[in-house]
């Protein structure tokens, strides 16, 4: 191959890269619109409902009970789904600002002294990370994301389920069954945290001490 047709081919394939580098910006976008519409989806299907039980609770206690043994579990069930879908969606938007990074990367060495000014850090991880506003890559980061926030709420969902089985059904004291529900929620909760490390454990590397 000439020189002529090297310089061509070259010139064609930083033009697909920068292609590529939009198409990638594109679906970081959309990975975070599909979180806020599924995360806006739940919110509002629960702040509706617990509005619909105040007003069944003030008819009478068996059809608040009724109405919330078919509301609740309806809730905790999407809740689940939204919390599992959150997190495909943060996992997406890493891997591809982590293919950003590579990018970006290489269109700064493609003139060293000016790579300062692409920002690049030493790694495409700790690059990615700090796309996502975070100081370093850090597994913990899990805490404070949407899916964690939505698994929270969707936790209590599910301890209130448990109260209601058993003070209604079971005939449990109040006391014994709210202290049920408490762990309830924390073992859901724990559970919607140990299902996002899990998935992030390939995207971040566990830190050294």
């Amino acid at each position: 191959m000439s020189d002529a047709d090297d310089a061509d081919a070259r010139a064609r394939f930083e033009s697909a890269l920068a292609t590529e580098y939009f198409v990638l910006q594109g679906a970081s976008g959309a990975t975070i619109s599909e979180s806020s519409s599924r995360s806006s989806l739940y919110m509002v299907s629960l702040s509706s409902s617990l509005i619909a039980l105040g007003f069944v609770l003030n008819a009478s206690a068996e059809s608040f009970l009724a109405f919330a043994a078919v509301v609740l579990p309806v809730l905790f069930l999407l809740g689940t789904f939204t919390v599992v879908r959150l997190v495909d969606t943060s996992v997406e938007n890493v891997r591809v600002l982590q293919q950003m990074a590579r990018i970006r990367r290489h269109f700064a060495g493609i003139w060293p002294p000016g790579a300062h000014l692409f920002g690049v850090v030493e790694t495409e991880v700790g690059e990615a990370s700090r796309s996502l506003g975070l100081r370093r890559a850090n597994r913990r980061a899990v805490f404070f994301t949407m899916a964690t926030v939505i698994g929270a709420v969707n936790a209590v969902v599910g301890g209130a389920i448990v109260v209601l089985v058993l003070t209604s059904p079971l005939g449990l004291p109040t006391s014994v069954a709210v202290i049920a529900g408490v762990i309830a929620a924390v073992a859901l909760s724990a559970i919607a945290v140990g299902y996002q490390l899990a998935r992030f454990a390939p995207l971040f590397p566990r830190e050294k001490s």
